[in-house]
């Protein structure tokens, strides 16, 4: 076997990412040893976080593909051994600092996530699908994306992004399942089938905690809370468990609509937190004929963003319209977001645009210490 053989095998193996984690195996300690013969068999040992890993034929294959290409290797062979708990500790250490300590990371004056609280006055504005498309949207360009699907009585977001995979657990750390690049986590994979969950106050700030605490989400650049019609209990606890959160209000342009969502986003007055905008759902249906049909009405967005502007004291821009598209229902009911699955349509275009603005908005560097020193 040849150095540079060795050294090629090393660096393919560099390239295996672990589909929860994000991050190259080599990286993470799974690789537990590496062994080439002289005729270029590679023997690889990979150590798994548990004895059940969903997705270890995943980790296999991609392990297989990556050591397959290296010229000069003439067969792959893997085998899946198990962490034990030292090693687990060392992991969990590894991703959450010293200690392996608890806590709510977007909160730690380092953190450059942007987290923002998807909230409506009213249910059925497509709130949830609003959320899974943007998120999606930032995911596909480049950006790192998670969603907490805070709507825990109504929750949707595993179904509309087709995962039913469950979450991993490692000891005290849950590791969210990731799909079209975004990391998710729900009480809906949690629950048996179409059970419903019927908890209290207390529950439910409890729950929101621990999936905020408990799930690894790594280094985020955005976090999409999507949260519960109304300004109920899950909208007091985010403002106590992330106060930076900073709301975006879906509406429909409907006046009856708009005056319900105002009340979501005037809450920002209450819980000292900011809005960064106002979404209109269901502008308009296009016609045939390349005419728009205002089926609920129009203006609603606008009138919503001059009110809230007047009521927080600071500019709440109305940041798009997005129009009604069977395409869109269609690619919720079969777990694809529009925005990936047929991106050419309308209802794409001005989502992706919307994704667009909110990645524009500057991650704040206020109150973090960059380590300088004057000379």
């Amino acid at each position: 076997m040849s150095p540079t053989l060795e050294q090629s095998v090393h660096a393919a193996l560099a390239t295996v990412i672990d589909p929860e984690l994000r991050r190259p195996i080599t990286e993470l300690g799974m690789v537990d040893s590496v062994r080439i013969s002289d005729a270029g068999h590679v023997r690889l040992a990979v150590l798994l976080t548990i004895a059940g890993c969903p997705l270890k034929d995943t980790i296999t294959a991609d392990s297989e593909k990556a050591l397959s290409a290296v010229p000069g290797v003439t067969a792959v062979e893997v085998e899946l051994k198990v962490m034990n708990q030292a090693q687990r500790d060392a992991l969990k250490e590894q991703l959450r600092g010293a200690g392996g300590q608890r806590g709510i990371p977007f909160n730690q004056p380092g953190s450059l996530t942007k987290v923002f609280a998807v909230a409506s006055g009213k249910g059925g504005v497509g709130k949830s699908s609003v959320t899974v498309n943007l998120a999606c949207a930032l995911a596909a360009q480049g950006l790192r994306v998670g969603i907490v699907d805070a709507d825990v009585y109504g929750f949707s977001v595993p179904a509309l992004m087709g995962i039913t995979q469950a979450p991993t657990r490692v000891d005290d750390m849950i590791l969210p399942p990731v799909a079209y690049g975004v990391k998710v986590i729900s009480i809906g994979m949690f629950v048996t089938g179409n059970q419903p969950v019927a908890w209290r106050g207390p529950m439910l700030h409890r729950a929101l905690e621990q999936f905020l605490t408990d799930v690894y989400f790594g280094d985020l650049d955005a976090l999409f809370l999507d949260l519960p019609p109304g300004t109920g209990d899950i909208a007091i606890s985010v403002a106590q468990l992330l106060p930076k959160a900073e709301i975006l209000v879906v509406t429909t342009p409907q006046a009856a609509a708009a005056d319900v969502a105002e009340r979501a986003g005037a809450i920002a007055t209450q819980t000292g937190q900011s809005v960064a905008g106002i979404i209109e759902n269901m502008s308009y249906l296009e016609m045939p004929d390349g005419g728009r049909m205002a089926l609920f009405g129009s203006g609603g967005g606008a009138v919503l963003a001059e009110r809230l502007t007047a009521t927080v004291g600071t500019d709440v821009p109305l940041l798009g319209g997005i129009p009604l598209d069977i395409l869109l229902r269609e690619g919720g009911d079969a777990g694809m977001p529009i925005v990936l699955g047929r991106p050419e349509t309308p209802a794409a275009i001005a989502l992706t645009a919307i994704a667009g603005k909110l990645a524009a908005r500057p991650r704040g560097l206020t109150g973090i210490k960059l380590g300088l020193q004057p000379r």
